[in-house]
């Protein structure tokens, strides 16, 4: 799962059907290709930028390397109540897309466990996020939505809460911005554990994080029309 190379679209077109999605099968999905992947084999983070980088450092396990964020009270500080770790991909704004990573918490167990990640990204007022809380309530384990003012659910559904274990852990978000149908999984790739629908912002850019909490990230893989 290592091997795959870096691809580069400069213009995307958006699929007006449903997205296709297969259980535990790396390929991309129906109707749709991989514009970014990344294995942090090259050992470098230079591809993102970091809201915080004392925060963020290249850990290795048993020979393979990862992306680490280390810090949970991080220097920067939202001007509306978000996730304050983040570390977003360079030069890369989609719409329609699915994003499929690896993650692991490190963190010892608690119930505000979490670990988040980003999209639709146009500035730090203004971004769709993936909440993965061990607890559930109006603040934890939703998809959010920042839109000039606190963080707000937007999910339609989700679970009473994300089953965290010291292990590592995959993760989808299927996005279809002409419907604006949300999809987010977590390890069961074929049963969403988080719905919404929302239009709000089209184009913009992907990464990773948390809320304030610490973990491990590899293997992102980026797919588009």
């Amino acid at each position: 799962m290592k091997s795959l190379p870096v691809l580069l679209l400069t213009s995307l077109a958006m699929i007006p059907c449903g997205l296709s999605l297969q259980a535990d099968d790396p390929s991309p999905p129906a109707g749709m290709k991989l514009v970014y992947s990344h294995d942090f084999e090259d050992r470098s983070l230079t591809r993102y930028e970091p809201t915080d980088s004392s925060a963020w450092q290249l850990t290795e396990q048993n020979g393979n390397h990862v992306a680490a964020l280390i810090k949970r009270n991080s220097d920067f500080k939202p001007r509306f109540r978000s996730p304050f770790n983040r570390t977003l991909i360079r030069d890369l704004q989609l719409s329609t897309f699915v994003m499929d990573i690896r993650l692991q918490s490190t963190i010892p167990d608690y119930g505000h466990r979490d670990l988040c990640l980003f999209f639709g990204w146009q500035d730090n007022e203004h971004l769709y996020y993936v909440h993965f809380g061990k607890q559930t309530d109006d603040h934890a384990n939703q998809i959010f939505i920042v839109n000039n003012e606190p963080r707000k659910k937007i999910s339609a559904r989700t679970t009473s809460g994300t089953p965290w274990t010291d292990n590592w852990h995959r993760a989808r978000i299927a996005r279809n911005a002409e419907t604006g149908e949300i999809k987010v999984y977590f390890d069961d790739m074929q049963n969403p554990v988080m719905t919404a629908i929302d239009k709000t912002f089209d184009k913009g850019r992907l990464g990773f994080g948390s809320f304030d909490d610490i973990g491990n990230f590899d293997d992102v893989r980026i797919y588009a029309p």
